[in-house]
């Protein structure tokens, strides 16, 4: 039977969720969806369609896949935090929330190919299976099986021995995360060491803001004010080396790095994504 109005609102969730790990971007998701319903409402007439959800998808997953390709012959970079618009953010931060999407991997996703990140998303996380995604990128069953392996490969592979052996005590850096996530401003500082430094690139501070703050109390609550950028960080290896990012809404702003010694946080570095930095699991 044809597909109806009434089967693409109760398919719209789960296209928009589709859509958004595959573009990383409400706005771009959004798009997609609504020229996968044009084109379905345009070219399904003679077709008998028993699965509507199933055949939306694809079509969805296609506008992605045209997305994607054109961004790249276009010679866009990820989409960076810095060059998309406040409201943009806000939205593709609320829905990262909402849904439970992990920050990290949607940074991760944006340094796969097209078919591989069609592949693995639609696959590893909405568990389409491999016929039909060969039928999205037109391609064989083999083909799609080969894009989804290589994609958890650069998404899973784990951090080099020598990051591992540089890590900081991951312990220490992810309690003084939690507090500052939450505010505790007595506890950062018990973490802090009381001499500790944090120095940041003035592109990433407010006009006239210092480029340097030294001393635990100053730190704490310095970071306090930042609590919207401290809840967008997520754990990853920049360049092979153990790190954080802020990536609000998913898209890469800033580099952090944590130092600690003798169980206490020493320094605190920020600086912005550079466009070559590469990221991976940590």
């Amino acid at each position: 039977m044809p597909i109806t109005v009434e089967d693409f609102e109760a398919a719209r969730p789960q296209l928009l969720s589709v859509a958004h790990r595959m573009l990383g971007s409400v706005h771009d998701a959004q798009d997609a969806v609504q020229t996968a319903w044009l084109r379905a409402a345009a070219g399904h007439r003679s077709q008998r369609i028993d699965n509507p959800a199933g055949w939306l998808t694809t079509v969805t997953a296609r506008v992605c896949l045209d997305e994607l390709r054109a961004r790249r012959r276009r010679g866009e970079a990820p989409l960076l935090a810095d060059a998309l618009p406040a409201e943009q953010l806000s939205a593709d931060e609320a829905i990262l929330r909402t849904e439970n999407v992990s920050r990290a991997l949607l940074v991760l996703l944006e340094q796969l190919t097209p078919p591989q990140r069609v592949a693995y998303v639609l696959h590893d996380l909405f568990a389409v299976p491999f016929d039909q995604i060969a039928q999205v990128l037109d391609g064989t069953v083999p083909s799609a099986k080969k894009h989804a392996s290589r994609a958890r490969q650069r998404l899973h592979s784990p951090a080099p021995v020598e990051a591992q052996r540089q890590a900081p005590d991951r312990e220490i850096v992810e309690a003084f995360l939690a507090a500052a996530r939450t505010g505790d401003t007595r506890e950062m500082i018990r973490l802090l060491a009381p001499d500790s430094v944090r120095d940041a690139d003035a592109a990433l501070l407010p006009p006239g803001a210092r480029t340097v703050v030294t001393g635990a109390t100053a730190i704490a609550t310095e970071t306090v004010r930042f609590a919207d950028r401290v809840r967008a960080i997520c754990r990853l290896t920049v360049d092979g080396a153990p790190a954080h990012l802020i990536a609000p809404g998913g898209h890469p702003l800033a580099v952090l790095h944590i130092g600690t010694d003798r169980g206490q946080v020493t320094r605190i570095t920020l600086r912005p994504v550079r466009p070559t930095d590469v990221f991976a699991a940590a």
